[in-house]
């Protein structure tokens, strides 16, 4: 066992080191001199060009210090990041999300950027998504631009034809009113004894973040600061929605138990087959793919944040951020500053479709159409709130070896409430008393 390890071991340090030496740039052109590398994790089709066109447009701008832009991805950047941080081989401004870049503040490896953002961008800049990257102490480990908000999604037909009065932003539901509309919409079209059309479909594949940031709704937080220290607690409010979930899939059975296997944009394609009535507690950027990718004539909606005590959701922020190794840290923040001005700002939101961090973005006439649900999807930023997990020392492995696996298992019916609560709060308390 211990070889079999040993060699994961390494087999996890050779697999860093190859993706640090592949996105790691030749010594020659825009990496010489007072030249800037940008790593950034763009990847929709329209965002990857909004990026390069920007960074074109400084570098024209700005031929004493071009921009040599890096494409990387999200499932190899941390790796990346953490060998450069180590080697000190770092790009100069990197693009990442809050939840992890406090965590990197916390290990020394980012400058603090709170002397260096001036004015207009700190008072434009809504804040939710400041206290998504400022540490305690008032360190800022990098800029929030987009903002993830998770939404619902429903079929106009399948609710008209089954008498459904859809949401709307003054009319919300409650987690309630949600479900009843999922028993009603659920369906043996077929007449052959097995339900073919569930009324919602929740994903929850890796559900560490989406039970995360909808247990604040109900007035839950997971992580609770006792003594000084973080730890877990599964309390009424965190049983409240795992229960609520549990219900709709197994008691109800309403929403889809494929669910559990799969992430939320991998049910978009059951959605547009009809399969399933709703999709809850998605990204608010999946709307791209509904307006790009759906069926003729198929008609869907939004459902605003949904209601359990408050209709307050948790949020991340994609981020800027510029590593303490960084030999030019002036000029960083200053293509920073260019990059998420506010013309540029709505220009990277619009192609990802998610909620620009900008107050005088979020007010143009584009992310208040009714066209793609903007205008809902706008509107329901005021419910955006971050969690006191933010900043908590080891949040990142906590995500990936206790939450997601145990929360795996309790959707799949393989561990009751009880036990999934019990093994949550011991299992989360021996990875952060690492961190603390």
């Amino acid at each position: 066992m211990r070889r079999i390890l040993v060699i994961a071991a390494l087999g996890a340090l050779v697999g860093a080191a190859a993706l640090y030496y592949a996105l790691r740039p030749a010594r020659d052109g825009a990496a010489t001199g007072h030249g800037l590398r940008f790593v950034s994790l763009a990847w929709q089709e329209e965002t990857l060009a909004e990026n390069r066109a920007i960074v074109a447009e400084w570098n024209a701008a700005h031929p004493g210090t071009p921009v040599e832009y890096v494409q990387a991805t999200w499932n190899s950047v941390h790796d990346y990041l953490i060998t450069a941080f180590e080697t000190g081989d770092v790009p100069d401004v990197f693009h990442y999300e809050s939840s992890v870049i406090v965590d990197f503040a916390a290990r020394g490896f980012l400058t603090d950027l709170a002397p260096m953002i001036d004015p207009e961008m700190k008072a434009d800049i809504m804040d939710v998504a400041w206290a998504s990257v400022t540490r305690p102490d008032g360190q800022v480990s990098g800029v929030p631009f987009l903002m993830e908000s998770l939404i619902g999604l429903y079929n106009e037909d399948l609710l008209r034809e089954a008498g459904v009065q859809p949401p709307t932003f003054a009319r919300p539901w409650t987690w309630s009113d949600m479900r009843a509309a999922a028993i009603r919409l659920t369906a043996d079209t077929t007449g052959d004894g097995t339900v073919d059309r569930w009324g919602a479909a929740i994903g929850l594949r890796n559900s560490g973040n989406i039970v995360m940031n909808l247990s604040i709704g109900f007035g839950g937080s997971f992580f609770r600061k006792e003594g000084g220290r973080y730890v877990v607690r599964v309390g009424p409010e965190e049983r409240e929605l795992l229960s609520t979930l549990y219900d709709m899939i197994y008691r109800d059975r309403s929403t889809a138990p494929s669910g559990v296997g799969q992430s939320g944009p991998g049910m978009i394609p059951g959605f547009f087959a009809g399969k399933y009535a709703m999709l809850v507690g998605i990204g608010a950027w999946s709307r791209q793919q509904l307006v790009v990718n759906a069926p003729p004539r198929f008609h869907w909606g939004l459902i605003p944040p949904l209601k359990a005590r408050t209709q307050n959701a948790g949020t991340s922020a994609q981020t800027l951020s510029i590593p303490k190794s960084s030999k030019h840290p002036a000029e960083a923040m200053e293509f920073i500053r260019f990059i998420l001005n506010r013309r540029n700002m709505a220009r990277l939101a619009l192609a990802d479709w998610m909620l620009p961090a900008r107050k005088s973005c979020l007010a143009l006439p584009e992310f208040n159409s009714a066209a793609g649900g903007w205008d809902v999807t706008t509107a329901s930023s005021v419910f955006l709130s971050t969690g006191p997990w933010l900043g908590a020392p080891g949040y990142v492995e906590w995500k990936s070896r206790v939450a997601n696996p145990v929360l795996q298992e309790f959707f799949s019916n393989r561990l009751g409430l009880d036990e999934a609560a019990e093994r949550i709060e011991e299992e989360s308390n021996v990875v952060l008393s690492r961190y603390q």
